[in-house]
Formats: structure tokens, sequence, C-alpha cells
């Protein structure tokens, strides 16, 4: 599968919020918190239109015995799918295309932080929101690239990012 992005669409944070409402009664109070990160989370940037949606649990053996009330939402359940602690489900339309990917994760583990630092760090710099946008143009841009070289070509930028995010984050917090 070739990895296509699209221009912000507004559209995606009401998205967002109608599933984070549905994920978080499926969840109950297992849910601590249930937020909107990735691409689509970031106005004006380029993304690929798959809503991402990392929910903080405070039990994941609890989320493992909800994978039924999941599915019956729609989700295909993914187990920890390449991270460990992770909890992962994905959903598709109607038409098979991707529409949503839920990273479930044990509240306080730093992949939290490190998604909601990136996510608030690009949101408070458009400048830099704007490299990664035109980095995703380049890569996406008549070179079809899969869904995996896509991710491997953006990973160097990301990791650099991610850390001036984390140390940004802790400064505001300091």
């Amino acid at each position: 599968m070739t990895a296509v992005v699209v221009p912000h669409d507004p559209a995606w944070a009401g998205a967002f919020a109608q599933e984070a409402e549905a994920l978080q009664d499926a969840f109950g109070a297992i849910a601590v918190r249930v937020e909107h990160v990735g691409s689509t989370s970031i106005p004006g940037i380029l993304a690929k239109p798959v809503i991402d949606i990392l929910v903080a649990a405070s039990d994941l053996g609890a989320v493992d015995r909800l994978t039924g009330a999941l599915c019956a939402l729609g989700y295909e359940a993914k187990g920890e799918y390449g991270i460990a602690g992770r909890r992962y489900f994905r959903k598709s339309n109607a038409a098979g295309v991707r529409t949503h990917h839920v990273h479930v994760f044990r509240d306080g583990v730093p992949e939290i932080a490190r998604h909601l630092a990136f996510r608030d760090y690009l949101r408070a710099h458009p400048g830099i929101a704007r490299v990664y946008s035109d980095l995703k143009a380049d890569l996406t841009a008549g070179q079809g690239r899969n869904g995996r070289d896509y991710q491997d070509a953006k990973s160097d930028w990301i990791a650099r990012t991610e850390a001036e995010a984390l140390a940004w984050n802790a400064g505001r917090r300091g």
C-alpha cells in the first residue's frame, strides 16, 4: 500500500471527538485519558487521513478483557504489534479503508509523554510543523513509497524532533 498524505481537514477533530466518546464508553473508568495524536491532530500539516488515538489506561489486563467490546465498535485487535506494552487496534470503513488507529498504554509510561510532547510541540511551533509537512510531501511526491518505507524515511527527523519536544515540554513544566 502506498503512503498517501492529504491537506489537514478540520473535520478530523470532530471525527476524533466522536470516536473518543465511543472509546471512553467502552473503556469506562479504565481509560484515564483519551487523546488525539498523530498528524491529524496538528492543524495545517499534511497527514495520512487516519485518526490516531492514544488511550492511557489504568490496567492493560482490563484492556485485554475489553477486546470484544472494541471489536464490536469495528476495531481489529493487533496486540502489541511491535511495541512492547502497547495494545493496538485499527478500524476500517465499509470500503476497507483504514480510518482509526488506537494505541493503548498503561498510564504513566514514557510512550504517552513522547506522543503528547511531539503533538504539543508541533502545535506550538508552526514553522517546525511546516518542515514536517514538507518532508511528508517530499517523501510521497511521485515516489510510490509503501507505508513502511514512508515511516522509515521519517524516523530520523521524528526522533530528533521528539527529543526537542520532550526538552521543550520539560521546560514548560519545570
